[in-house]
């Protein structure tokens, strides 16, 4: 494999399966490569998620000062100084949340997909320069999430009549169940730049490991920046990946 410096992991469907935490093979994994390598973890979630998701469960003694967080697609930027230090893009305007909101009041109707008997927790959660949009609610189980649309056709489809009420939106296929709506042009290659601009970090640097590069997908922004990239479908074949990195 190349020589990088920089290592940068998606989270869900990645590093972990939907909304669950690291496990701890993969916990002891990133501790190990973070020795040896700048890590940086970007997603749609926000800063709390990736702390329970992530931070909660790397071993003590982890080399923090090498890993670099971006969540909700890098619109919030964090390092590690002795505790967390975060800065934020402006969150989107309650006129433009309202509308993303309403937009999606009657898409299980209008798209003809079965609406769920009972939702878990919010459908459109507010994550500030993005809201994220889940099918089963945000906190669904795993299993009934994994279940509701392996192959992204619902999603594709909700997007496409989206689409028809959001001009000016960029809208992305993520996790399991998920659409993440931020204004337009802001996505991960927008996260990877800001990266990119503060670490000087260059693209031939990083290897980018996700999910979702189909079109439509979370991860295929980073496509068009020419970072090289390797595409896995889950956690176990993240663990190889950091195996071979290791070695």
């Amino acid at each position: 494999m190349k020589k990088f410096k920089t290592i940068v992991f998606d989270i869900d469907g990645t590093l972990t399966r939907s909304k669950l935490p690291l496990d701890e093979e993969i916990a002891k994994l990133l501790s190990l490569l973070i020795e040896k390598y700048q890590l940086a973890i970007i997603s749609g979630a926000g800063f709390e998620q990736f702390k329970w998701q992530i931070l909660d469960h790397l071993p003590n003694g982890s080399k923090l000062e090498n890993l670099y967080l971006l969540p909700t697609d890098g619109t919030v930027f964090c390092r590690y100084n002795g505790d967390w230090q975060c800065q934020a893009d402006p969150a989107m305007s309650p006129e433009d949340k309202t509308h993303i909101a309403q937009a999606f009041e009657n898409i299980f109707e209008e798209s003809g997909l079965e609406k769920p008997k009972k939702l878990y927790g919010e459908l459109v959660e507010d994550r500030g320069a993005q809201l994220n949009f889940s099918a089963l609610g945000q906190d669904a189980p795993i299993e009934l999430k994994e279940k509701w649309d392996p192959d992204n056709k619902n999603r594709e489809l909700i997007i496409k009549i989206l689409k028809n009420y959001l001009p000016g939106f960029s809208m992305r296929i993520g996790g399991t169940t998920s659409i993440e709506i931020t204004r337009s042009g802001i996505d991960k290659s927008y996260g990877l730049k800001k990266l990119m601009k503060l670490t000087n970090f260059s693209k031939d640097d990083i290897l980018y490991v996700g999910d979702k590069f189909s079109e439509g997908g979370n991860d295929a922004p980073v496509l068009a920046l020419g970072i090289e990239y390797k595409e896995v479908k889950g956690p176990e074949e993240t663990k190889k990946v950091i195996l071979e990195l290791l070695t």
